[in-house]
């Protein structure tokens, strides 16, 4: 009996990709006969990830479970997108989001979670850090704020995923043993790379999650026997870390213009 297999794309970016290169991208995943695609954010902007997500529930005949990404509100607001994406997926055959879709099976022996994730300006030195992401220009709830104000926007969209993952994760590790979790931020520093090194404390605090991370080390710790894998994207820079023997998480590595996918999982 074959094992179900998950086919997992990241930052694929497709507001700056061709027709044809959009085309290519599902007929690679097509090739690869995967029974899901997992995309862990970065799919447009506001004024397009509806058009693209509906491309790809018209092109490719599996589910579609994914995650949201900040690219994926630039020029828009977070409320309405979620309020968009929410409505999309309730009324299609193939797109799942992930924080509304819960625990999934997608394995006899594996589970499937996930949450957008949010780089939350715990990790690094939010206060010496002058990094400027087009996030804070770009997306509403972001943009104009002070840099004490919007860290504690920040640090509420970090908390909101967190708090996720600690309702989810429970319930998922008792019923699977192994649990995948797909999120958009790296949820540690020694994930973050950026550039082919890991982040420093200028960029980590736009590129780490240290709330999901912990809401994340706390189940694995706590259940030990189980498999947690985390999937992400966002920095762009490729990095496979294992942080417990039980916790491992892989960042693919992506360039603009350029969608590929990452990797197909067997799962059991």
């Amino acid at each position: 009996m074959q094992m179900p297999r998950l086919a997992w794309a990241t930052d694929i970016h497709f507001e700056f990709a061709s027709v044809d290169q959009i085309v290519a991208f599902c007929q690679t995943v097509i090739a690869a006969e995967p029974d899901s695609l997992l995309i862990t954010g970065d799919i447009g902007q506001a004024q397009s990830i509806e058009r693209y997500l509906r491309a790809l529930d018209k092109a490719l005949p599996m589910p579609v479970y994914f995650v949201l990404g900040n690219h994926d509100f630039y020029n828009g607001s977070i409320v309405d997108v979620r309020a968009a994406i929410s409505a999309l997926a309730a009324s299609s055959a193939h797109l799942r989001w992930m924080p509304e879709a819960g625990i999934v099976r997608v394995g006899e022996e594996t589970g499937l979670v996930g949450h957008d994730g949010w780089a939350d300006g715990r990790c690094g030195d939010y206060a010496a850090s002058r990094v400027m992401l087009n996030d804070y220009r770009l997306i509403r709830e972001l943009s104009g704020l002070s840099a004490p104000a919007r860290l504690s926007v920040l640090n509420a969209l970090g908390d909101e995923s967190a708090a996720y993952f600690r309702r989810v994760l429970p319930e998922a590790l008792a019923r699977y043993p192994r649990v995948i979790a797909l999120t958009h931020v790296p949820p540690f520093p020694e994930a973050s790379w950026y550039q082919g090194r890991i982040s420093g404390p200028s960029w980590l605090p736009h590129f780490c999650s240290q709330a999901v991370g912990e809401a994340l080390l706390g189940a694995a710790e706590a259940h030990p026997d189980r498999e947690l894998l985390v999937l992400c994207g966002h920095t762009h820079g490729g990095a496979g870390v294992e942080i417990r023997p039980n916790l491992r998480v892989v960042v693919g590595a992506a360039q603009y213009g350029q969608p590929v996918m990452q990797d197909v999982i067997d799962v059991r």
